[in-house]
């Protein structure tokens, strides 16, 4: 993918996408799959996973990615508010039901995976534990870890939150499936199933030939494979895989 730096971002008109620059990250990852999805072009702007990133700091007020930057509005980094600019910039096609019932479990869902406590917040904290156990961590990872809270006992419940949330959503696909349904929420793809088929890819990436991610990012995202495969059923691969097929692009492009 092709970067600019912050300082060449900050007056660019339109809509400015930043994200970690050589890594799969699940966050930005759907956001980009989001904005695609949409047909809604962005100018990707260079972040340094980990890194101070003070002129990104200075711009948009945090130092993590993604972050979306349209036009003169405020910056947005917070999944769902991602998720409602998409919407608000390209109502069509929804990703949101316009069902009330159908669009609080969307919501619920996708909060399940990506928000506070989720899914891909568990498995950070398990990432995080080999570098936070060192007798002196290096200054990235303690920047990150310090975001998501770790300690080593968060870190130790990590493993049965995550089954839990995986639990719950392959259940969810069950009943979708004996209803003849292949999303999550209703009869069309919504918003979960994007967070899903990124979010997955902590635990089990794609392989290199679409997926070119540092060797050191995939064996990190890989550990632990013993016990994942306990909870990562047949079923949710299987629908991560029909998303890929259906809606996202491969190779993947960071």
């Amino acid at each position: 993918m092709d970067y600019v730096e912050v300082e060449d971002a900050v007056n660019a008109p339109g809509l400015r996408l930043v994200l970690s620059a050589g890594v799969p990250g699940p966050w930005g990852e759907t956001a980009k799959s989001l904005f695609d999805f949409k047909g809604l072009k962005y100018l990707a702007v260079r972040q340094e996973g980990g890194g101070e990133n003070a002129a990104l700091q200075a711009w948009t007020g945090q130092t993590s990615a993604p972050v979306a930057v349209y036009d003169n509005l405020p910056p947005v980094c917070h999944w769902l508010d991602l998720l409602h600019l998409a919407e608000r910039l390209a109502p069509e096609p929804a990703l949101l039901p316009g069902d009330l019932a159908l669009r609080s479990e969307v919501l619920g869902l996708s909060a399940l995976i990506a928000g506070v406590d989720g899914f891909g917040w568990q498995r950070r904290l398990q990432l995080f534990t080999p570098g936070m156990s060192l007798a002196e961590p290096p200054a990235s990872i303690v920047r990150m870890a310090t975001k998501y809270a770790w300690s080593a006992d968060a870190a130790a419940a990590a493993g049965a939150k995550l089954a839990a949330i995986a639990g719950l959503l392959d259940q969810r696909l069950a009943a979708q499936e004996a209803a003849g349904r292949e999303w999550f929420v209703g009869e069309e793809v919504s918003a979960v199933d994007f967070y899903w088929a990124n979010f997955a890819g902590m635990v089990k990436p794609l392989p290199p030939e679409v997926n070119p991610m540092p060797e050191f990012l995939r064996g990190m995202y890989e550990s632990g494979a013993g016990e994942t495969a306990q909870w990562l059923t047949p079923r949710l691969l299987s629908h991560r895989d029909r998303m890929y097929q259906q809606y996202l692009t491969l190779p993947l492009d960071f």
